[in-house]
């Protein structure tokens, strides 16, 4: 039953597990600019959060993400967060920047069209009945300044071949 078009109910009385119980999502349709200064602390994308909060402890959510994130130099370093808590980032080794995802763009003359998207899905398991914020952050590390740009490319060229992307954060919870 779809109650308002973003919220979906399922059958929470039928006791079999894997049935999807309600469905929130966040789209961006605008644009962000997000500064990175020399810096390999994370901070949140502009518009790229999205809350649910399960109505069982034991329920999982799934969360699917469709983020376009460019950036103006350097490496683009991404984080899947809930809350306050990093999800399915690499494993750390030296002096490497462990994240969800990162891209990096080629030297061209397309560089400042660029816009690459972000997709990837992941079954947490937030263990709680509270409000729970999954949102993306996003560095450019220690080694750069720079600016990450959400949902547009680093030039941001008025024309034809200047992209203007949407960028969507899917979670479901899932009952147990």
């Amino acid at each position: 039953k779809i109650t308002d078009g973003t919220i979906a109910s399922g059958d929470l009385a039928s006791g079999v597990g894997g049935k999807i119980l309600q469905v929130v999502q966040t789209t961006k349709t605008d644009t962000a600019s997000i500064t990175s200064s020399s810096t390999s602390t994370f901070v949140d994308l502009t518009g790229l959060s999205v809350a649910i909060t399960p109505s069982s402890t034991s329920n999982k959510v799934l969360v699917t993400v469709s983020a376009c994130v460019t950036q103006s130099t350097g490496t683009l370093h991404m984080n899947l967060v809930r809350n306050s808590t990093n999800l399915l980032v690499g494993d750390s080794e030296g002096s490497r920047l462990s994240s969800t995802v990162s891209s990096r763009f080629d030297n061209s003359p397309y560089t400042y069209n660029n816009n690459a998207t972000a997709t990837f899905t992941f079954l947490d398991s937030p263990n709680t009945t509270s409000a729970t914020t999954y949102k993306l952050q996003g560095t450019l590390g220690a080694t750069y300044n720079g600016t990450m740009y959400v949902n547009r490319s680093p030039g941001d060229i008025n024309n034809d071949y200047g992209p203007r992307t949407a960028s969507t954060i899917t979670v479901m919870e899932v009952s147990a």
